[in-house]
C-alpha cells in the first residue's frame, strides 16, 4: 500500500470513529433521564414506605421473639430437607457482665457509643482495604447496622438491602437509647447453628448463664461473631486464638 493509500485509509478510519462517537452522543442524549430518575425515586419511596416502622418503634419496650435471620436460617434448613430448632433465651442488659459487653464492643464496634449508627471512619477504611484486596475482606457495619440487618433484612449484600439497613439503623438510633440497642443486639445475634443471643450461647458452649461468663469466655465468644457458622468459641483456630488475645489485651486497657 502506497503512502497516498495509507493516508486515505487512516482518514477513513478517523471518519468512522468520529461517526461512532457522534452516534453514541446522540444515543446518550436520547436517554430519558428524567423518567429514569423518576422511576428510581418512586422505587426508593416504596422501599421507605415498606419499612417496618411500627415494629421498630415497639422495640423500646417489646423484646422480639423472632428475627428475619432466624426465619432465613429455618428456611435454609427446610430447603435441605432439615428442621432447625432455634435456641433463643432473653436476658436483660443488667444481667450481662460489663466485661462481656466490653469484649463484644471491642470486637465489633469499639466506637459504638460515639457514632450515630454509621461509623464513617470504618466505612472508609473497609472500602480502602476491600479495594486493595479486590474482594470483600473487611466489613464496616456498626452494631446498630447489624441489628437492623438481623432483625428485619437478610444476609444478602445487594445495594437495596444495604440502603434499607442504613435507614433502619438511623431510625433505631433516633428512637432507642444506646444501651437498649446493645441489649437487643446481644440478645439476637447469631452464635452458631440455631443459637441466638448471649444467654443461649453461654448455656450451649460453656454450660452457664451469661452472667457467669469469665473474661476468657467472653473474648472467645466475641472472636467468632463475624463467622458463627464456621467457628466455635470452644474450638479456636490459631487465627481466632490470636484475635481472642487481642480482645483480652484491649479489655485490660479500657
Amino acid at each position: 500500500m502506497g503512502k497516498a493509500h495509507r493516508r486515505l485509509w487512516n482518514l477513513g478510519q478517523r471518519s468512522r470513529r468520529g461517526t461512532r462517537r457522534i452516534k453514541r452522543r446522540h444515543w446518550f442524549q436520547k436517554i430519558p433521564w428524567k423518567l429514569l430518575l423518576g422511576i428510581v425515586g418512586v422505587f426508593l419511596l416504596f422501599e421507605i414506605l415498606t419499612l417496618p416502622i411500627t415494629s421498630i418503634l415497639s422495640l423500646e419496650t417489646k423484646n422480639p421473639k423472632e428475627t428475619a435471620l432466624m426465619q432465613q436460617r429455618m428456611e435454609e434448613a427446610r430447603a435441605k430437607g432439615k428442621t432447625l430448632k432455634i435456641d433463643h433465651r432473653w436476658v436483660s442488659l443488667s444481667n450481662i457482665p460489663k466485661h462481656v459487653r466490653k469484649a463484644v464492643l471491642i470486637a465489633e464496634d469499639a466506637r459504638f457509643y460515639n457514632h450515630a449508627g454509621i461509623d464513617w471512619h470504618e466505612v472508609r477504611t473497609s472500602f480502602k482495604t476491600n479495594w486493595e484486596k479486590g474482594r470483600i475482606v473487611r466489613g464496616g457495619s456498626t452494631i446498630t447496622q447489624q441489628l437492623a440487618k438481623n432483625l428485619y433484612l437478610s444476609t444478602s449484600r445487594d445495594p437495596i438491602r444495604k440502603f434499607k439497613e442504613l435507614l433502619i439503623a438511623w431510625i433505631l438510633e433516633t428512637t432507642l437509647s444506646k444501651n437498649r440497642i446493645l441489649e437487643l443486639y446481644l440478645n439476637i445475634i447469631e452464635w452458631g447453628r440455631g443459637i441466638f443471643g448471649i444467654e443461649a450461647a453461654a448455656q450451649r458452649y460453656f454450660h452457664k448463664s451469661a452472667g457467669q461468663l469469665t473474661k476468657e469466655q467472653a473474648a472467645r465468644l466475641a472472636a467468632v461473631i463475624p463467622s458463627p457458622l464456621r467457628y466455635k468459641p470452644t474450638k479456636l483456630t490459631p487465627f481466632l486464638e490470636k484475635k481472642k488475645e487481642v480482645i483480652l489485651q484491649r479489655m485490660s486497657t479500657r
